[in-house]
Protein backbone atom coordinates (compact mmCIF):
# COMPACT_ATOMS: atom_id res chain seq x y z
CA UNK A 1 0.00 0.00 0.00
CA UNK A 2 1.30 3.08 -0.96
CA UNK A 3 2.51 4.87 2.42
CA UNK A 4 0.13 8.18 1.51
CA UNK A 5 -2.33 6.29 2.19
CA UNK A 6 -1.96 5.26 5.68
CA UNK A 7 -3.64 6.77 8.22
CA UNK A 8 -4.12 5.95 11.91
CA UNK A 9 -6.81 4.03 11.37
CA UNK A 10 -5.07 1.77 8.74
CA UNK A 11 -2.36 1.16 11.63
CA UNK A 12 -5.27 -0.11 14.05
CA UNK A 13 -6.23 -2.58 11.55
CA UNK A 14 -3.08 -4.00 9.86
CA UNK A 15 -0.48 -3.35 12.87
CA UNK A 16 0.51 -6.94 14.37
CA UNK A 17 -0.54 -6.25 18.00
CA UNK A 18 -4.49 -6.33 17.12
CA UNK A 19 -7.54 -4.21 16.91
CA UNK A 20 -8.84 -6.31 19.89
CA UNK A 21 -5.85 -5.74 22.35
CA UNK A 22 -5.47 -2.15 21.63
CA UNK A 23 -9.25 -1.86 22.01
CA UNK A 24 -9.22 -3.96 24.88
CA UNK A 25 -6.50 -1.76 26.87
CA UNK A 26 -8.38 1.52 25.67
CA UNK A 27 -11.60 -0.30 27.40
CA UNK A 28 -9.99 -1.51 30.76
CA UNK A 29 -8.28 2.16 31.18
CA UNK A 30 -11.22 3.70 30.57
CA UNK A 31 -12.04 3.96 34.50
CA UNK A 32 -12.16 2.26 37.85
CA UNK A 33 -16.06 1.96 37.85
CA UNK A 34 -15.60 -0.41 34.53
CA UNK A 35 -17.58 2.15 31.91
CA UNK A 36 -15.49 1.92 28.18
CA UNK A 37 -14.17 4.34 25.90
CA UNK A 38 -15.89 3.78 22.29
CA UNK A 39 -13.59 2.01 19.77
CA UNK A 40 -14.76 5.15 17.62
CA UNK A 41 -12.23 7.03 19.74
CA UNK A 42 -11.72 10.93 18.23
CA UNK A 43 -8.80 10.61 15.84
CA UNK A 44 -7.12 13.16 13.88
CA UNK A 45 -7.96 14.70 10.30
CA UNK A 46 -6.22 15.09 7.46
CA UNK A 47 -5.99 18.55 7.36
CA UNK A 48 -7.58 21.45 9.52
CA UNK A 49 -11.54 20.80 9.35
CA UNK A 50 -13.83 23.81 8.41
CA UNK A 51 -16.32 21.52 10.05
CA UNK A 52 -16.99 19.03 12.90
CA UNK A 53 -20.07 17.82 12.34
CA UNK A 54 -22.56 17.22 9.74
CA UNK A 55 -26.43 17.76 9.65
CA UNK A 56 -27.87 15.77 6.31
CA UNK A 57 -31.36 16.81 5.85
CA UNK A 58 -32.60 14.37 3.32
CA UNK A 59 -35.50 15.19 0.63
CA UNK A 60 -36.33 11.69 0.48
CA UNK A 61 -38.24 10.68 -2.85
CA UNK A 62 -36.69 13.74 -4.39
CA UNK A 63 -37.74 17.12 -4.43
CA UNK A 64 -38.96 19.28 -7.36
CA UNK A 65 -35.98 21.45 -8.56
CA UNK A 66 -37.87 23.15 -11.20
CA UNK A 67 -40.89 24.02 -8.66
CA UNK A 68 -38.03 25.32 -6.26
CA UNK A 69 -35.05 26.51 -7.58
CA UNK A 70 -34.41 25.86 -11.14
CA UNK A 71 -36.68 28.23 -12.90
CA UNK A 72 -37.40 27.50 -16.22
CA UNK A 73 -39.68 30.34 -18.43
CA UNK A 74 -39.10 28.16 -21.15
CA UNK A 75 -40.84 25.53 -19.96
CA UNK A 76 -44.18 27.66 -19.49
CA UNK A 77 -43.79 28.64 -23.62
CA UNK A 78 -43.77 25.45 -24.58
CA UNK A 79 -46.03 23.44 -22.26
CA UNK A 80 -48.36 20.57 -23.86
CA UNK A 81 -45.79 20.00 -26.74
CA UNK A 82 -42.81 18.14 -26.52
CA UNK A 83 -38.91 18.30 -26.09
CA UNK A 84 -36.98 17.98 -29.36
CA UNK A 85 -35.68 14.44 -29.75
CA UNK A 86 -31.99 16.05 -29.62
CA UNK A 87 -32.16 17.10 -26.25
CA UNK A 88 -33.64 13.85 -24.53
CA UNK A 89 -31.39 11.49 -26.59
CA UNK A 90 -31.46 8.19 -25.77
CA UNK A 91 -33.13 8.83 -22.19
CA UNK A 92 -35.71 6.14 -21.79
CA UNK A 93 -38.22 6.64 -18.15
CA UNK A 94 -40.27 4.48 -15.89
CA UNK A 95 -43.24 5.88 -16.36
CA UNK A 96 -43.62 8.63 -19.49
CA UNK A 97 -42.80 8.49 -23.00
CA UNK A 98 -39.65 10.25 -24.19
CA UNK A 99 -42.55 12.32 -26.19
CA UNK A 100 -44.20 13.04 -23.30
CA UNK A 101 -45.34 17.02 -23.35
CA UNK A 102 -43.50 19.49 -21.70
CA UNK A 103 -44.91 20.94 -18.30
CA UNK A 104 -44.10 24.66 -16.59
CA UNK A 105 -43.22 25.39 -13.11
CA UNK A 106 -46.10 25.48 -11.05
CA UNK A 107 -44.55 28.47 -9.15
CA UNK A 108 -43.37 32.29 -9.44
CA UNK A 109 -39.29 32.63 -8.57
CA UNK A 110 -38.34 35.81 -7.22
CA UNK A 111 -34.55 37.22 -6.07
CA UNK A 112 -33.74 36.86 -2.71
CA UNK A 113 -30.29 38.44 -0.33
CA UNK A 114 -27.41 40.31 -1.22
CA UNK A 115 -26.80 37.81 -3.53
CA UNK A 116 -29.91 37.95 -5.56
CA UNK A 117 -30.61 33.71 -5.28
CA UNK A 118 -33.58 33.06 -7.50
CA UNK A 119 -35.67 31.03 -4.97
CA UNK A 120 -39.29 29.72 -5.55
CA UNK A 121 -42.39 31.45 -3.29
CA UNK A 122 -42.80 27.97 -2.30
CA UNK A 123 -39.64 28.61 -0.05
CA UNK A 124 -40.53 32.03 1.80
CA UNK A 125 -38.49 30.74 5.15
CA UNK A 126 -34.99 29.80 2.95
CA UNK A 127 -35.44 32.85 0.99
CA UNK A 128 -34.31 34.81 4.42
CA UNK A 129 -31.31 32.95 4.66
CA UNK A 130 -29.95 32.76 0.82
CA UNK A 131 -26.76 34.58 1.40
CA UNK A 132 -26.19 31.99 4.52
CA UNK A 133 -26.15 28.91 1.33
CA UNK A 134 -24.97 27.66 -1.32
CA UNK A 135 -27.34 26.53 -4.12
CA UNK A 136 -25.62 23.86 -6.55
CA UNK A 137 -28.11 23.60 -8.98
CA UNK A 138 -25.96 21.13 -11.70
CA UNK A 139 -25.74 17.69 -9.35
CA UNK A 140 -26.51 14.93 -11.25
CA UNK A 141 -26.11 10.99 -10.20
CA UNK A 142 -26.30 7.81 -12.33
CA UNK A 143 -29.01 6.14 -10.03
CA UNK A 144 -32.51 6.50 -11.39
CA UNK A 145 -34.54 4.56 -8.91
CA UNK A 146 -34.97 5.42 -5.60
CA UNK A 147 -33.55 3.16 -3.31
CA UNK A 148 -30.64 2.53 -5.16
CA UNK A 149 -30.20 6.14 -5.71
CA UNK A 150 -30.75 6.83 -1.93
CA UNK A 151 -28.10 4.00 -1.27
CA UNK A 152 -26.09 5.53 -3.71
CA UNK A 153 -25.85 9.38 -2.04
CA UNK A 154 -25.13 7.94 1.23
CA UNK A 155 -22.79 5.09 0.90
CA UNK A 156 -21.49 6.07 -2.42
CA UNK A 157 -22.63 2.69 -4.57
CA UNK A 158 -26.12 1.91 -5.51
CA UNK A 159 -26.13 -1.97 -3.73
CA UNK A 160 -26.66 -2.38 0.14
CA UNK A 161 -23.73 -3.93 1.85
CA UNK A 162 -20.96 -0.31 1.76
CA UNK A 163 -20.41 2.13 4.82
CA UNK A 164 -22.32 5.01 4.81
CA UNK A 165 -21.25 8.37 4.65
CA UNK A 166 -22.36 9.08 8.39
CA UNK A 167 -20.23 5.83 9.38
CA UNK A 168 -17.48 6.57 7.16
CA UNK A 169 -16.70 9.85 8.89
CA UNK A 170 -17.42 8.15 12.56
CA UNK A 171 -14.70 6.02 11.62
CA UNK A 172 -12.11 8.15 10.08
CA UNK A 173 -12.52 10.83 12.84
CA UNK A 174 -14.46 9.51 15.95
CA UNK A 175 -16.94 10.89 18.13
CA UNK A 176 -16.73 14.01 20.15
CA UNK A 177 -19.33 12.39 23.13
CA UNK A 178 -18.99 9.68 25.34
CA UNK A 179 -23.00 10.15 25.96
CA UNK A 180 -24.32 10.12 22.91
CA UNK A 181 -24.08 8.29 19.63
CA UNK A 182 -21.98 9.60 17.21
CA UNK A 183 -23.93 9.04 14.56
CA UNK A 184 -28.10 9.31 14.62
CA UNK A 185 -30.09 8.86 12.03
CA UNK A 186 -34.41 10.49 12.45
CA UNK A 187 -36.89 10.21 10.00
CA UNK A 188 -40.09 12.60 10.06
CA UNK A 189 -42.08 11.21 6.78
CA UNK A 190 -43.49 8.41 5.14
CA UNK A 191 -40.60 5.83 4.88
CA UNK A 192 -37.09 5.55 3.21
CA UNK A 193 -36.53 3.61 0.19
CA UNK A 194 -33.32 2.68 0.48
CA UNK A 195 -33.89 1.61 4.20
CA UNK A 196 -31.14 1.17 6.68
CA UNK A 197 -28.48 0.38 3.83
CA UNK A 198 -28.69 4.44 3.95
CA UNK A 199 -26.85 4.10 7.35
CA UNK A 200 -25.25 1.05 7.88
CA UNK A 201 -21.56 0.48 8.66
CA UNK A 202 -21.18 -1.87 5.83
CA UNK A 203 -18.08 -3.78 6.06
CA UNK A 204 -16.97 -1.62 8.65
CA UNK A 205 -17.21 -2.50 12.28
CA UNK A 206 -20.69 -2.25 13.31
CA UNK A 207 -19.99 0.53 16.10
CA UNK A 208 -19.82 2.76 13.00
CA UNK A 209 -23.64 2.15 11.91
CA UNK A 210 -26.17 4.77 12.73
CA UNK A 211 -28.30 5.16 15.49
CA UNK A 212 -32.00 5.24 14.76
CA UNK A 213 -34.10 7.57 17.21
CA UNK A 214 -37.75 7.18 16.96
CA UNK A 215 -40.31 9.44 16.97
CA UNK A 216 -42.54 8.20 19.46
CA UNK A 217 -41.98 6.61 22.76
CA UNK A 218 -38.10 5.90 24.02
CA UNK A 219 -36.09 6.88 21.34
CA UNK A 220 -34.25 4.25 21.66
CA UNK A 221 -35.41 0.78 21.65
CA UNK A 222 -34.23 -1.73 24.58
CA UNK A 223 -32.50 1.64 26.60
CA UNK A 224 -34.65 2.06 29.59
CA UNK A 225 -34.18 0.33 32.56
CA UNK A 226 -37.04 -2.40 32.82
CA UNK A 227 -39.11 -2.38 35.33
CA UNK A 228 -38.24 -3.36 39.40
CA UNK A 229 -34.43 -2.90 38.26
CA UNK A 230 -32.74 -0.47 40.05
CA UNK A 231 -29.31 1.71 39.31
CA UNK A 232 -27.59 -0.59 41.06
CA UNK A 233 -28.61 -4.24 39.93
CA UNK A 234 -28.01 -2.32 36.26
CA UNK A 235 -24.46 -1.37 36.75
CA UNK A 236 -23.62 -4.73 38.17
CA UNK A 237 -25.67 -6.79 35.44
CA UNK A 238 -23.63 -4.55 32.64
CA UNK A 239 -20.23 -5.13 34.44
CA UNK A 240 -20.86 -8.77 34.41
CA UNK A 241 -21.54 -8.66 30.78
CA UNK A 242 -18.40 -6.65 29.96
CA UNK A 243 -16.16 -8.88 32.07
CA UNK A 244 -18.01 -12.01 29.59
CA UNK A 245 -17.53 -9.96 26.57
CA UNK A 246 -13.81 -8.91 27.46
CA UNK A 247 -13.09 -12.41 28.05
CA UNK A 248 -14.06 -12.95 24.87
CA UNK A 249 -12.33 -10.19 23.38
CA UNK A 250 -8.91 -11.52 24.74
CA UNK A 251 -9.39 -14.85 23.18
CA UNK A 252 -10.45 -13.61 19.56
CA UNK A 253 -9.78 -10.13 19.23
CA UNK A 254 -13.17 -9.66 17.50
CA UNK A 255 -13.62 -6.23 16.66
CA UNK A 256 -17.50 -7.26 16.91
CA UNK A 257 -17.25 -8.06 20.60
CA UNK A 258 -15.49 -4.74 21.13
CA UNK A 259 -18.16 -2.96 19.80
CA UNK A 260 -21.12 -5.18 21.82
CA UNK A 261 -18.85 -3.79 25.11
CA UNK A 262 -19.15 -0.08 23.72
CA UNK A 263 -22.49 -0.20 23.03
CA UNK A 264 -23.67 -1.74 26.68
CA UNK A 265 -21.59 1.36 27.74
CA UNK A 266 -23.20 3.87 25.58
CA UNK A 267 -27.04 1.96 26.31
CA UNK A 268 -26.41 2.58 30.21
CA UNK A 269 -25.18 6.03 29.66
CA UNK A 270 -28.00 7.02 27.19
CA UNK A 271 -30.31 6.21 29.69
CA UNK A 272 -29.58 9.34 31.56
CA UNK A 273 -28.29 11.59 28.26
CA UNK A 274 -31.03 10.46 25.90
CA UNK A 275 -33.78 11.53 27.85
CA UNK A 276 -32.20 15.04 28.62
CA UNK A 277 -31.86 15.94 25.22
CA UNK A 278 -35.25 15.35 23.88
CA UNK A 279 -36.71 17.25 26.62
CA UNK A 280 -37.04 20.26 24.61
CA UNK A 281 -38.77 21.89 27.93
CA UNK A 282 -35.59 23.96 28.40
CA UNK A 283 -36.04 26.08 24.65
CA UNK A 284 -37.29 29.13 24.82
CA UNK A 285 -40.63 29.97 23.39
CA UNK A 286 -38.43 32.03 20.76
CA UNK A 287 -36.70 29.25 19.74
CA UNK A 288 -39.58 26.94 19.39
CA UNK A 289 -41.93 29.39 17.44
CA UNK A 290 -38.91 29.93 14.99
CA UNK A 291 -38.74 26.16 14.10
CA UNK A 292 -42.43 25.76 14.25
CA UNK A 293 -41.86 23.55 16.54
CA UNK A 294 -44.47 21.88 19.25
CA UNK A 295 -42.55 19.58 21.77
CA UNK A 296 -44.78 17.27 22.17
CA UNK A 297 -45.46 16.31 18.32
CA UNK A 298 -42.86 14.74 16.23
CA UNK A 299 -42.51 16.48 13.28
CA UNK A 300 -39.65 17.48 10.88
CA UNK A 301 -39.21 20.85 12.97
CA UNK A 302 -38.86 18.84 16.08
CA UNK A 303 -36.09 16.77 14.54
CA UNK A 304 -34.16 19.57 13.20
CA UNK A 305 -33.97 21.47 16.86
CA UNK A 306 -32.98 18.30 18.03
CA UNK A 307 -30.55 17.77 15.50
CA UNK A 308 -28.95 21.31 16.57
CA UNK A 309 -28.89 20.35 20.55
CA UNK A 310 -27.04 17.09 19.25
CA UNK A 311 -24.41 19.23 17.66
CA UNK A 312 -23.98 21.02 21.21
CA UNK A 313 -23.49 17.61 22.48
CA UNK A 314 -20.82 16.32 19.91
CA UNK A 315 -22.93 14.37 17.79
CA UNK A 316 -20.66 14.06 15.39
CA UNK A 317 -23.22 13.06 11.89
CA UNK A 318 -27.23 13.59 12.08
CA UNK A 319 -28.89 12.34 9.30
CA UNK A 320 -32.84 13.90 8.78
CA UNK A 321 -34.65 12.26 6.52
CA UNK A 322 -38.14 13.55 5.44
CA UNK A 323 -39.81 11.19 3.07
CA UNK A 324 -42.87 12.37 0.27
CA UNK A 325 -41.40 14.17 -2.45
CA UNK A 326 -41.95 11.56 -4.83
CA UNK A 327 -44.26 13.77 -6.79
CA UNK A 328 -45.92 11.22 -9.70
CA UNK A 329 -48.81 13.20 -9.54
CA UNK A 330 -49.49 16.70 -8.62
CA UNK A 331 -46.32 17.76 -8.41
CA UNK A 332 -47.70 21.71 -7.53
CA UNK A 333 -49.97 19.99 -4.37
CA UNK A 334 -46.79 17.86 -3.45
CA UNK A 335 -44.37 20.70 -3.44
CA UNK A 336 -46.89 23.04 -1.55
CA UNK A 337 -47.35 20.28 1.14
CA UNK A 338 -43.78 19.15 1.65
CA UNK A 339 -42.51 22.91 1.77
CA UNK A 340 -45.34 23.66 4.00
CA UNK A 341 -43.71 20.61 6.33
CA UNK A 342 -39.73 21.79 5.65
CA UNK A 343 -39.45 24.89 4.77
CA UNK A 344 -39.33 26.46 8.25
CA UNK A 345 -37.30 24.66 10.09
CA UNK A 346 -34.46 23.89 7.61
CA UNK A 347 -33.88 27.89 7.28
CA UNK A 348 -34.67 28.29 11.16
CA UNK A 349 -31.82 25.37 12.14
CA UNK A 350 -29.48 27.85 9.38
CA UNK A 351 -30.31 30.68 11.76
CA UNK A 352 -30.45 29.19 15.10
CA UNK A 353 -27.38 27.48 14.25
CA UNK A 354 -25.96 30.88 13.08
CA UNK A 355 -26.51 32.87 16.08
CA UNK A 356 -25.39 30.28 18.60
CA UNK A 357 -21.62 30.55 16.90
CA UNK A 358 -21.92 27.26 15.52
CA UNK A 359 -22.84 27.55 11.88
CA UNK A 360 -18.91 28.13 11.05
CA UNK A 361 -18.20 24.21 12.54
CA UNK A 362 -21.37 22.43 11.29
CA UNK A 363 -22.02 21.59 7.89
CA UNK A 364 -26.00 21.60 6.81
CA UNK A 365 -26.56 19.72 3.35
CA UNK A 366 -30.21 19.75 1.93
CA UNK A 367 -31.12 17.78 -0.77
CA UNK A 368 -32.61 14.27 -2.73
CA UNK A 369 -31.50 11.21 -4.68
CA UNK A 370 -32.20 12.68 -7.87
CA UNK A 371 -34.80 15.52 -9.84
CA UNK A 372 -37.71 15.55 -11.54
CA UNK A 373 -38.38 15.95 -15.04
CA UNK A 374 -39.52 18.80 -17.04
CA UNK A 375 -41.89 16.44 -18.79
CA UNK A 376 -45.52 15.96 -17.39
CA UNK A 377 -46.62 12.18 -15.89
CA UNK A 378 -49.60 11.41 -16.93
CA UNK A 379 -51.56 7.93 -16.82
CA UNK A 380 -55.25 7.11 -16.33
CA UNK A 381 -54.68 3.86 -15.54
CA UNK A 382 -52.53 4.70 -12.87
CA UNK A 383 -54.31 7.76 -11.56
CA UNK A 384 -51.47 10.14 -12.48
CA UNK A 385 -51.68 13.99 -13.80
CA UNK A 386 -49.69 16.58 -13.44
CA UNK A 387 -47.07 15.10 -12.31
CA UNK A 388 -42.95 14.63 -12.94
CA UNK A 389 -41.08 11.31 -13.05
CA UNK A 390 -37.56 10.42 -11.83
CA UNK A 391 -34.69 12.60 -13.31
CA UNK A 392 -31.09 11.83 -12.90
CA UNK A 393 -29.54 14.21 -15.28
CA UNK A 394 -30.10 17.30 -13.29
CA UNK A 395 -31.08 18.33 -9.86
CA UNK A 396 -30.64 21.02 -6.92
CA UNK A 397 -29.09 20.91 -3.86
CA UNK A 398 -28.17 23.20 -1.01
CA UNK A 399 -25.04 23.63 1.63
CA UNK A 400 -24.44 25.66 4.63
CA UNK A 401 -21.93 26.01 7.28
CA UNK A 402 -18.53 25.14 7.96
CA UNK A 403 -16.15 25.09 5.28
CA UNK A 404 -18.91 26.64 2.66
CA UNK A 405 -19.32 29.45 1.12
CA UNK A 406 -22.98 31.39 1.22
CA UNK A 407 -24.72 33.57 -1.29
CA UNK A 408 -22.86 31.11 -3.99
CA UNK A 409 -25.22 30.07 -6.71
CA UNK A 410 -22.76 27.46 -8.66
CA UNK A 411 -24.11 25.47 -12.22
CA UNK A 412 -26.80 25.65 -15.02
CA UNK A 413 -29.09 23.86 -16.49
CA UNK A 414 -30.05 24.04 -20.24
CA UNK A 415 -33.12 26.44 -20.86
CA UNK A 416 -35.62 23.08 -20.27
CA UNK A 417 -34.07 22.22 -17.35
CA UNK A 418 -33.22 18.76 -19.08
CA UNK A 419 -29.40 18.47 -19.19
CA UNK A 420 -26.18 20.68 -16.97
CA UNK A 421 -24.52 23.12 -19.18
CA UNK A 422 -22.24 24.24 -16.28
CA UNK A 423 -20.23 23.03 -13.75
CA UNK A 424 -21.72 19.56 -13.37
CA UNK A 425 -21.38 18.29 -9.97
CA UNK A 426 -21.20 14.64 -9.38
CA UNK A 427 -22.55 12.65 -6.09
CA UNK A 428 -18.95 11.78 -5.65
CA UNK A 429 -18.03 15.20 -5.91
CA UNK A 430 -20.60 16.11 -3.27
CA UNK A 431 -18.74 13.33 -0.86
CA UNK A 432 -15.14 13.99 -1.38
CA UNK A 433 -16.52 17.95 -0.86
CA UNK A 434 -18.48 17.44 2.61
CA UNK A 435 -15.29 15.13 3.80
CA UNK A 436 -12.89 18.11 2.60
CA UNK A 437 -15.22 20.43 5.25
CA UNK A 438 -14.53 17.75 8.10
CA UNK A 439 -10.46 17.71 7.17
CA UNK A 440 -10.84 14.53 5.29
CA UNK A 441 -8.93 13.69 1.97
CA UNK A 442 -11.54 11.55 0.06
CA UNK A 443 -8.14 9.84 -1.30
CA UNK A 444 -6.87 8.73 2.22
CA UNK A 445 -9.91 7.57 3.88
CA UNK A 446 -9.84 4.22 3.38
CA UNK A 447 -10.29 0.36 4.04
CA UNK A 448 -8.85 -2.59 3.51
CA UNK A 449 -10.88 -5.37 2.45
CA UNK A 450 -10.19 -9.06 0.11
CA UNK A 451 -7.17 -7.43 -0.52
CA UNK A 452 -8.55 -4.39 -2.26
CA UNK A 453 -8.91 0.20 -0.49
CA UNK A 454 -12.38 0.46 -0.34
CA UNK A 455 -13.18 4.54 -0.57
CA UNK A 456 -16.89 6.57 -0.40
CA UNK A 457 -16.06 7.94 -3.30
CA UNK A 458 -15.47 4.91 -5.44
CA UNK A 459 -12.96 4.23 -7.95
CA UNK A 460 -13.62 6.99 -10.48
CA UNK A 461 -12.11 10.22 -10.73
CA UNK A 462 -14.25 12.73 -8.84
CA UNK A 463 -13.13 16.55 -7.77
CA UNK A 464 -13.81 18.84 -4.61
CA UNK A 465 -16.36 21.31 -5.34
CA UNK A 466 -13.82 24.48 -5.36
CA UNK A 467 -16.61 27.33 -6.49
CA UNK A 468 -18.50 26.72 -3.10
CA UNK A 469 -15.72 26.78 -0.78
CA UNK A 470 -15.13 29.42 1.42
Amino acid sequence: MNSSHLTRRHFFQDCAIGTGKIALASLLADSAHGSTTSPNSAAPSHSPPRAKAVIHLFMAGAPSQLELFDNKPMLTKFEGKPLPPSIIGGQRYAFIRPDAAVLGPRYRFDRHGECGAEISEMLPHLATVVDDIALVKSCRTTQFNHAPAQIFMNTGFSQPGRPSMGSWITYGLGAESRDLPSFVVMSTGSGISGGAACWSSGFLPSVYSGTRFRNTGDPILNVSTPEGIGAGTQRDTIDLINAMNQRRLRLDGDSETATRIANYEMAYRLQSSAPELMDLTKEDKATLEMYGCDPKVPSFARACLLARRMVERGVRFINIYHEGWDAHSDVAGNVKRNCGVTDRASAALVQDLKQRGLLDSTLVVWGGEFGRTPMVEASVSLGRSMGRDHHPQAFTMWMAGGGIKGGVTLGATDEMGFNIVEDEVHVADLQATILHCLGIDHERLVFRKAGLDFKLTGVEPCRLVQQILA
